[in-house]
């Protein structure tokens, strides 16, 4: 994965996906630039802030071949800076 990319679980609703959108925005937005010191050779000091809200990894439960999860929770790959290519890496640790 990038730095300005994050992987969470919660609940897959198309209600709660735009609200995490602005609540994002509102807490790290994009604009002005200048408002960030990390800016200069890339304007994307708010991805990197997005991405430590959002978390980097997330560890799961696997009961009897089943991931642990609530009805209607789903893992997600959330993109903050779509320049450049990034890659997920899934580790199964257990018996």
């Amino acid at each position: 994965m990038h730095i300005t990319a994050s992987v969470f679980i919660n609940d897959d609703e198309p209600g709660l996906h735009h609200d995490y959108e602005v609540w994002l925005e509102k807490l790290a937005p994009h604009e002005p630039v200048s408002q960030y010191r990390h800016n200069g050779y890339e304007d994307n000091a708010d991805a990197h802030l997005k991405r430590q809200i959002m978390g980097r990894e997330v560890v799961v439960a696997i009961t009897e071949g089943q991931l642990d999860f609530g009805t209607w929770e789903q893992i997600f790959y959330g993109e903050f800076d779509g320049r450049r290519k990034k890659r997920v890496l899934v580790k199964i640790i257990g018996e």
